[in-house]
């Protein structure tokens, strides 16, 4: 309880601020909408089943394109620490692919993929992969020499070593990686609805902005960061089962 009451009394006195200030006049109602004027644009999106199938179809390309990302960078990064050939090989591609702006790289897929769910999951598996690959490659390189001499002196062998200390060893940054990788991927997710609006939060986000209907964009926006809080708890979640020996401040 205590922590909710740290994590929600900073949001909650700015919009008690922006309620009063809209009431006293101190703000451009039609820029800087009131929260009361925003809860009731809200229930009417909700109501309507609007904002749960632009959530929705925001949230299937996140986690399609995060789910074949991960899994692919998770597999480069272990291959690229563990084998010195790999490494040399697809390092200068991943470190060439994270400089380049991830967006920029989406006319591309659009040429092979055609504009199309598509063409968008990719670029958010590509955006997913480097950042996982990079993050499993580091973990690699971090398991401590004296931990695999340690197991191998007490008889472990390769599958054992595998599991009993790499996989144990990594799986700290990996979570951290993939907690990265996931807010990643609903920035591209909502990044190319802004770009090909169709469905999505982005495509909300645009039309509010075309159409000027400003309370129908701070909801989009809203609804996006507490999806973002959604994904990164679950997350969290899931790292704590997995990972039950990590500790932190608070928990």
């Amino acid at each position: 309880m205590k922590r909710i009451a740290w994590a929600l009394w900073l949001p909650c006195a700015v919009l008690l601020a922006w309620q009063i200030g809209s009431a006293a006049g101190w703000a451009n109602r039609a820029l800087f909408p009131p929260p009361s004027e925003l809860a009731r644009a809200a229930a009417r999106m909700i109501a309507s089943g609007e904002l749960a199938a632009n959530a929705g179809a925001t949230l299937l390309r996140t986690v399609a394109g995060f789910s074949l990302g991960s899994a692919a960078g998770l597999m480069l990064g272990l291959s690229m620490g563990g084998f010195p050939g790999v490494r040399r090989t697809f390092d200068p591609v991943v470190s060439a692919l994270n400089a380049t702006p991830r967006l920029s790289l989406l006319p591309l897929l659009l040429l092979f993929l055609g504009i199309t769910d598509s063409a968008r999951i990719a670029i958010i598996a590509l955006s997913s992969m480097i950042t996982v690959a990079i993050a499993a490659f580091e973990a690699v390189g971090n398991i401590h020499p004296a931990w695999v001499q340690l197991a191998v002196n007490y008889g472990a062998r390769r599958w054992n070593l595998a599991t009993a200390v790499y996989l144990p060893g990594c799986l700290p940054q990996l979570f951290t990686g993939l907690r990265l990788a996931l807010g990643h991927a609903l920035v591209m997710a909502v990044s190319t609805e802004l770009v090909l609006p169709s469905t999505g939060l982005g495509s909300m986000i645009w039309l509010a902005w075309q159409t000027f209907s400003t309370d129908r964009l701070y909801v989009a926006i809203a609804f996006t960061g507490l999806l973002g809080v959604g994904q990164d708890w679950a997350l969290k979640r899931a790292e704590r089962r997995c990972i039950p020996w990590k500790v932190r401040d608070g928990d």
